[in-house]
């Protein structure tokens, strides 16, 4: 998109003067301990919303246990906004068009149903849409949202003026602090400068990707992407890969689980972007897993990512809480293939980058592997697992750890006790 020209050199020289001043430590607003989880309009609706369908999201987000699960922000995204009141600080006006009675009103709604309420703008003069941006009007926005009762702010990276993201982004960081309202700050730079090496002290999360379409190549891409910066990632600060397609029709079942397993092993941010009053029972039960959601949720909080690739498939993994690993095995060829990993490939690659928090395993330790998607046990291995992926699926497991003189054999291919409860110690 074209950026507009600040007409006047003064205001630019004040812009430019005032993202120049030094800026606080940190976002610390306490928020983001664990990857955010909601639904933004963005990928399903475009430019194509109002009142009514944030509303009737909200309810589906409800009604279809999606809320209950984790999913609680509800989140609009860009051409809510049309002008500035000269007239009243200079303060952003929504399209009275499709919001008539406001965004206070609707994020009062969206707060009635114990969901929490986001909103969009961009660090720059315009948004990518051609609507007021915030750059320069930090402030009067920041404390706009905060009346408003804004729990969520996305900020994107349009209209930019030639000003680097390092310039731009941290005055919005600064003002939303200055309101004393908890905001989540979900930075939308498209990993352009590299923002998993400076953006730990300024947002709650980063892109680190351009936009994601609804394809599987698109989703491959951005995972792939996401990958270079695992290593900064943590309660408070993760890396975002971008919104969820999952429910839109581009990627069949299986490539849905392959996008729902890594962005949970990514500890990327859950945000939904389909139409959640029509989505199907499949691809409201592939968002909705129990198991993976807390495998996104662990509160270890490191990310996982690719070890390594062998004739097309991928082995992913990460460590969780309580000395377990997270495993994903991803099919990206056109057929049906068989891979096998042994546990020293996952555990000696996570211990020698230092990113594991637990005490290093003993060389007898068996692990007790657990199907995630199934929600099945499949037995405790000993040094190694084998097995077969469909084309362009996964298959998705946990790891945890049967200690040397255990009663249970290392031996044993049958499924051991019942981990239901690993969900809730996840």
């Amino acid at each position: 998109m074209p950026r507009s020209i600040i007409s006047s050199p003064l205001l630019l020289l004040l812009i430019v003067c005032a993202c120049s001043l030094p800026f606080s430590a940190a976002l610390d607003n306490g928020l983001g301990l664990t990857p955010q989880m909601g639904w933004n309009s963005w990928n399903r609706f475009y430019c194509n919303i109002s009142s009514e369908l944030i509303r009737e999201t909200a309810r589906a987000l409800i009604s279809t246990g999606l809320a209950q699960v984790g999913y609680n922000y509800v989140n609009v995204d860009d051409c809510w906004q049309v002008s500035r009141d000269k007239d009243d600080h200079d303060r952003i006006v929504a399209d009275p068009k499709t919001f008539p009675e406001g965004m206070k009103a609707l994020a009062d709604y969206v707060h009635s149903l114990g969901l929490k309420f986001g909103l969009y703008s961009s660090a720059g003069v315009t948004t990518c849409q051609g609507r007021p941006g915030g750059l320069g009007y930090e402030k009067i926005d920041a404390e706009t949202y905060a009346e408003w009762g804004v729990d969520y702010l996305k900020y994107d990276n349009c209209g930019d003026e030639g000003l680097k993201p390092e310039v731009r982004f941290p005055p919005m960081r600064d003002a939303l602090n200055a309101t004393g309202r908890p905001i989540f700050f979900s930075m939308c730079e498209w990993g352009v400068d590299e923002p998993w090496r400076w953006a730990m002290s300024v947002g709650n999360s980063w892109r680190t990707t351009g936009d994601i379409q609804n394809s599987w190549s698109s989703m491959i891409q951005c995972i792939d992407e996401n990958d270079i910066g695992w290593k900064v990632a943590g309660p408070g600060q993760w890396n975002d890969p971008d919104m969820l397609e999952i429910g839109n029709g581009g990627l069949t079942l299986s490539e849905e689980r392959v996008h729902m397993s890594l962005w949970a092993l990514a500890k990327a941010p859950l945000i939904l972007g389909c139409d959640l009053r029509s989505i199907t029972q499949e691809s409201l039960s592939a968002l909705s897993n129990p198991e993976v959601i807390a495998i996104n949720q662990d509160r270890l909080g490191v990310q996982g990512h690719k070890i390594n690739s062998v004739n097309g498939i991928d082995l992913w993994s990460g460590p969780l809480s309580s000395d377990r690993y997270v495993v994903a095995l991803v099919n990206r060829v056109n057929e049906t293939a068989s891979r096998s990993f042994k546990f020293t490939d996952i555990i000696d690659h996570i211990h020698d980058r230092r990113r594991h928090h637990a005490s290093q395993p003993h060389a007898d330790t068996s692990y007790r592997i657990r199907d995630v998607w199934a929600r099945k046990d499949l037995g405790v291995f000993k040094d190694s697992y084998k097995t077969s992926i469909h084309s362009h699926d996964v298959v998705f497991l946990t790891l945890a750890p049967v200690t040397p003189g255990s009663t249970e054999s290392s031996s044993t291919r049958q499924a051991g006790s019942h981990l239901g409860s690993m969900v809730a110690e996840i």
